[in-house]
């Protein structure tokens, strides 16, 4: 709160705008320029956007940093930089895990750094995970079977998307696709397209635009109503390929001591 109000009356004032010429420019009150910079309010998402586009900064420093003379903008582009994450929290301030139904997203792709909105979907407690940001979010169709549709997967966030590794899978929120439950084909590099593999072999790789990408989630558990099916009675013709790799590799470990 403070960063904000802070940032607002010096970036206000670098421009040499008086309260009234900036409310003017922005398209607010008067009187709401003054709340904000005494700390009296606080700007919603949509006006934080606003004014960090006004501004010329992004949106993360806009909030998390302290802009002043000595203060120097992080290289656009470095994929390290914070990024803006709404969270909320119980009684005793440990984070709680959201849930994102799958009526919610859409609305997700809107509210996901609202606090507002974050606040108000539904929560989940798994004491297994107390250290670390997770969110729940329910899937849809086949293209990750075994996993059935409706399965949630719980996601831990991924502040620097270069973490991502090749062959996990994670929840990826973009601006085109939604949410979407996928192994990663490819390291993240800004400028370059993500590559997202389905483990059902039916659906095909497919790529989307790093500049789409929005949040990643890297899978840690899921919560299903689908209990595993039992392992299937070893057949004949199975026993028999078993038996058959046992004696070669017997043969190329005794061709081994002979050598």
């Amino acid at each position: 709160m403070a960063n904000i109000s802070q940032n607002i009356k010096f970036l206000r004032k670098k421009k040499g705008l008086t309260q009234q010429q900036f409310a003017d420019q922005v398209g607010i009150k008067r009187s709401l320029v003054g709340a904000y910079e005494e700390e009296r309010a606080e700007p919603k998402y949509e006006l934080l956007k606003q004014l960090a586009i006004f501004f010329d900064i992004s949106i993360d420093d806009f909030i998390n940093e302290t802009i002043d003379e000595k203060w120097a903008p992080k290289p656009k582009g470095n994929p390290a930089n914070l990024r803006i994450l709404s969270i909320s929290v119980d009684k005793e301030d440990n984070e709680n895990i959201e849930m994102v139904p799958l009526k919610a997203s859409a609305g997700y792709l809107n509210g996901y750094a609202d606090p507002e909105y974050v606040s108000q979907l539904p929560k989940l407690y798994l004491p297994m995970f107390k250290q670390g940001t997770y969110r729940g979010f329910e899937i849809k169709g086949d293209s990750m079977l075994p996993l059935q549709s409706g399965t949630i997967i719980i996601g831990e966030y991924q502040e620097n998307w270069a973490d991502v590794k090749v062959g996990e899978t994670y929840v990826i929120i973009s601006k085109n696709d939604g949410v979407v439950y996928k192994r990663a084909g490819n390291k993240y590099k800004e400028g370059r397209n993500l590559k997202l593999i389905s483990d059902n072999p039916v659906y095909d790789p497919y790529e989307i635009s790093a500049e789409d990408v929005l949040e990643v989630w890297k899978a840690k558990a899921y919560i299903s109503t689908h209990m595993p099916m039992p392992t299937p009675e070893p057949t004949m013709e199975s026993l028999t390929s078993m038996m058959a790799q046992m004696q070669r590799s017997i043969a190329n470990l005794n061709n081994k001591d002979v050598n």
